[in-house]
């Protein structure tokens, strides 16, 4: 018999899950594309991985305003942010393209509407005054806590926030909505002419196969170090809105692991990898000196086991995420279980009514004996969840992501 535990409500090894979890969250990075329907990020989750992008001095002013419960003015979700950024870089893009004339013109009308937009929602970000201290003795205060962010800071924080990881569903990149239109539009055309003609069966058939090489459902992303923090911030969120994570059952796991300090210090070094990565890659292309690409080629090389360590990180959140989603079903049967205890009383009343008080007992003996196995059962989940969080710290060097 294997020494590794077995996961509580799977047929596989800690092992075991391990690695399928590290397998999936690798393809999908990689890919830069999840098969299925991520939820919005968080306002707390993107303001995480913004201050990746920020400086030391910014990330440790953001995280006392965390600690103390000073928020950031919220503008609508920062997911739209990225978009509307996205949109008016494309817009402008598109209009130095062209040539001036009456497209070009409204290129450049499209892009000047977006830029507004961009500026209300810079100045409603930067210059709130409900959100930071506007007076002298204020800001003085607010400086002495280590809470004030200055004007440069919180522009800083905006531009981190333009970044913030999106997807863009298959549907809505151009060259998917042709494919799919143009694929659509023929399987309607030879299911119509084969309808009521003995190839019928056949048309459909033709149909059906031109309506599954459209594009596939899922979330695509820029580039594989946006999935990683698209998908850092999505367990984030998971792991921090679980009511496992915040029971009494896992104090002790919630101690061991600070999960807005992991997600920063994730969303850091990715930022930095991207950062570098980027550098090294346009070095390459304008070095023409075999002994200077050769030294770019090893560079390149030496950086490969950060990501592996990164992708690693982000798996070890999905096996905590994934073994909470575990623990809170069983919670809820607890749940169920209670409540039904609660109601003994009036269902022995209305056995003895009808004269069968042998099988009351019996059913409040079941009922106990399935409470009884619930401190076993937690006791499991947090061994199991134990190795998760000591596989995810023990990777996480003090220093990391620290300027």
């Amino acid at each position: 018999m294997s020494d590794d535990p077995q996961v509580p409500g799977e047929y596989e090894t800690a092992a075991q899950r391990r690695e399928r979890i590290s397998l999936q969250v690798r393809r999908w990075s990689e890919d830069a594309w999840v098969d299925a329907r991520l939820p919005v990020l968080s306002d707390d989750a993107a303001v995480l991985i913004a201050a990746g992008h920020l400086d030391s001095a910014t990330r440790e002013i953001l995280a006392e305003r965390r600690r103390t419960g000073r928020t950031i003015p919220s503008i609508g979700g920062f997911d739209a942010l990225r978009r509307l950024t996205d949109e008016h870089a494309r817009l402008a893009g598109r209009a130095a393209e062209l040539r001036p004339g009456p497209v070009q013109a409204v290129f450049t009308f499209r892009a000047a509407e977006v830029a507004k937009r961009l500026a209300h929602l810079r100045a409603a970000l930067v210059l709130s005054a409900t959100h930071y201290a506007s007076g002298v003795r204020a800001i003085r205060r607010e400086r002495r806590d280590g809470v004030h962010l200055e004007p440069d800071q919180r522009e800083a924080l905006f531009n981190a926030l333009q970044r913030t990881p999106v997807p863009v569903t298959s549907g809505e990149r151009p060259v998917d909505q042709v494919r799919n239109a143009t694929l659509g539009a023929a399987a309607e055309r030879v299911a119509a002419l084969t309808e009521s003609t003995p190839l019928a069966g056949v048309g459909r058939r033709a149909a059906e196969a031109l309506a599954q090489g459209a594009a596939p459902e899922g979330e695509r992303f820029a580039d594989r170090y946006d999935t990683l923090l698209y998908l850092a911030g999505t367990l984030y969120d998971r792991i921090d809105g679980s009511s496992a994570w915040h029971s009494e059952h896992f104090l002790i796991q919630r101690a061991q692991l600070d999960l807005a300090d992991e997600l920063i210090q994730i969303a850091a070094d990715t930022v930095a990898l991207r950062g570098i990565t980027a550098e090294l890659a346009a070095a390459m292309q304008s070095t023409r000196g075999e002994g200077a690409r050769a030294q770019i080629t090893a560079r390149q090389t030496a950086l490969a086991p950060v990501w592996r360590q990164l992708v690693d990180r982000v798996a070890a959140l999905a096996r905590i995420g994934d073994l909470l989603s575990q623990a809170e079903d069983q919670l809820q049967a607890i749940a169920a279980v209670q409540r039904t205890m609660s109601l003994d009383s009036r269902i022995d009343d209305l056995i003895a009514r009808s004269g069968n008080r042998e099988l009351s007992a019996e059913n409040t003996h079941h009922v106990g004996d399935q409470f009884g196995g619930v401190e076993e059962l937690m006791g499991t989940y947090q061994s199991v969840l134990y190795g998760d969080i000591l596989a995810l710290t023990s990777r996480a060097d003090p220093g990391r992501g620290r300027d």
